[in-house]
């Protein structure tokens, strides 16, 4: 009996040992990786993390969350700086491969067009957000990324964006944009030129360096005819303490000129936002990556994610300081800025 005894307990605790662990008891590794560090993309990552604590993956319970902020001299302009970007993205997934996590989460468009390959390649899952193009990401399409990856996207119907602005503003045609080299921004400059001609709209623009002041460039369009200003996703704006938007907004106030940004983040200076939230793009691929971790979904297989209907945010306090009306219409779809 004894020795029946001891082989069931025997037994027993070999079972138990072989057992795998239950999803409560995993704790996942994910590796965050964005280029720059601003405001939005902190926003982004909220969402991101709110929305898997909602899925019980938990940071500082079962989540371990390591963040890579590349921050390589981004106010250096030209070729030498994108060649140095570059490399330090190649150089950071080669860093991420080594520590074979869990999930690979990249922020912003530099750092998903460039680190992805290596990443997936390492058979490590890869989910984007915050990236405004997905095709300039990599992507196949803007529903269909490919093989070992997915994500959710900024990306806005050009046209349903210019229609809210010609409802908000339908005396303007000729808007200006200063941008720089910010692949999301080149982007969407080009959607809004090919977009905008069609219906009788005029998009000026000048590029200019991360480390410019963008009064030179500003002044120069008001004096080519831009009786607006379109505010893109262009990581520029977000430098120094949002200085290119502070300085935008104290020269076309007295000219009363408006300001109109393609991101639904307050900024200052812009009256009218219209865009996609940039925090429930975070929880979009939060959403991605809970059926990941979880159920063992192939990124491959998930959709790029959207918001189907964009956001409208209206900042009064400046339309009253520059004595500007917008239609009903528009105020009673949009959100006060807080």
């Amino acid at each position: 009996m004894k020795k029946i005894a001891a082989f069931i307990i025997f037994a027993s605790m070999t079972i138990f040992i072989a057992l795998p662990c239950s999803a409560q008891d995993k704790t996942y590794r994910i590796e965050v990786l964005q280029v720059t560090d601003n405001d939005p993309f902190d926003h982004c990552l909220n969402g991101f993390l709110k929305e898997l604590e909602s899925n019980g993956i938990i940071q500082g319970k079962n989540l371990v969350i390591n963040r890579r902020i590349i921050d390589f001299d981004v106010e250096k302009g030209g070729l030498w700086k994108k060649v140095g970007v570059l490399f330090r993205i190649k150089k950071e997934a080669s860093l991420i491969v080594d520590e074979r996590p869990d999930l690979v989460l990249t922020i912003g468009t530099p750092a998903t067009r460039y680190a992805k390959d290596k990443i997936i390649d390492a058979g490590i899952p890869l989910v984007f957000t915050a990236v405004a193009i997905p095709e300039a990401a990599g992507c196949k399409s803007l529903s269909v990324a490919g093989t070992g990856f997915t994500g959710a996207t900024l990306y806005m119907d050009t046209n349903n964006f210019l229609q809210i602005t010609r409802l908000a503003f339908p005396g303007i045609k000729t808007f200006g944009i200063v941008h720089s080299d910010d692949d999301n921004a080149l982007a969407q400059v080009e959607e809004l030129k090919k977009a905008g001609e069609p219906q009788g709209m005029t998009f000026l623009t000048q590029e200019v360096n991360k480390k410019d002041s963008i009064k030179p460039s500003a002044q120069e369009l008001i004096e080519q005819g831009a009786e607006a200003f379109l505010i893109p996703i262009d990581t520029y704006y977000g430098m120094r303490n949002n200085e290119p938007c502070s300085e935008l907004a104290a020269l076309i106030l007295a000219p009363k000129i408006p300001a109109i940004s393609l991101m639904y983040f307050k900024i200052p200076g812009s009256v009218l936002y219209i865009g996609s939230d940039i925090y429930n793009i975070g929880a979009y691929s939060a959403g991605h990556a809970v059926k990941i971790l979880k159920d063992g979904a192939s990124p491959g297989d998930l959709p790029v994610l959207k918001q189907d209907d964009l956001s409208i945010m209206v900042d009064v306090s400046r339309m009253k300081a520059m004595q500007i009306q917008l239609p009903m219409e528009i105020l009673q779809l949009a959100k006060a800025v807080n």
